[in-house]
């Protein structure tokens, strides 16, 4: 799953029930609205939409992106079942690419969920042209590297344990699904480490770094 990082990450699946961001209709977003404000969005994820206990899928966002590693022990206590990769370039969009993580264990699963973005990256660069190929080849070759390029991931978490989550050093915001919202069923564009004030588009003005 690819988009640009001003656009929503679709999960694969049906359709859920709607939450997140105001006002939406389709699947259960996750992440803040484009022109919402970021201090806004962070007070809003502090309030855990009302249901029964339980574990339930909560978007878990990095400060800045992680290794795997890193990524795996912010969120140690949880159940990673997505990741969202971005290649960080200066001033250039990259890609928020969306993997769906297999059973193994958290570092293991990020790991081959990477290795996966990789491929999806290589895809893209080989079908595309000018700068979008550039931009794609060189996320490629970073994230086959094992770059710092964990952003998110998607947990299933009580929500009781989602305060402690989100007071972890490294941890921005824990945005915890409505309940009934189902994992495979979300749409998440998590908030970007350069969002400081309002959400909108990121310079995309700059230098490509070659591969």
């Amino acid at each position: 799953m690819v988009a640009l990082v001003t656009a929503w990450v679709a999960g694969s699946g049906a359709s859920g029930p709607s939450g997140g961001v105001p006002g939406s209709t389709d699947a259960t977003r996750l992440g803040p609205a484009a022109g919402e404000t970021v201090a806004g969005y962070l007070d809003r994820v502090r309030a855990v939409p009302p249901g029964p206990p339980g574990p339930r899928p909560a978007l878990v966002t990095f400060a800045a992106e992680q290794d795997v590693a890193s990524a795996a022990r912010l969120v140690d206590g949880a159940t990673p079942r997505e990741a969202v990769f971005r290649v960080p370039l200066p001033r250039v969009q990259t890609a928020l690419r969306q993997v769906t993580l297999g059973t193994a264990a958290p570092a293991d699963a990020l790991r081959l969920a990477e290795a996966q973005a990789a491929n999806r990256a290589g895809e893209q660069a080989r079908t595309s042209t000018g700068r979008a190929a550039t931009i794609a080849a060189t996320e490629s070759a970073r994230l086959a590297a094992g770059c710092a390029c964990t952003l998110a991931v998607v947990v299933e978490v009580d929500p009781a344990l989602a305060p402690a989550l989100a007071a972890r050093p490294g941890v921005r915001a824990v945005e915890v699904a409505p309940a009934g919202a189902r994992i495979g069923a979300l749409a998440v564009s998590p908030l970007l480490p350069e969002q400081t004030d309002t959400v909108g588009p990121v310079p995309d003005d700059g230098p490509v770094p070659p591969p």
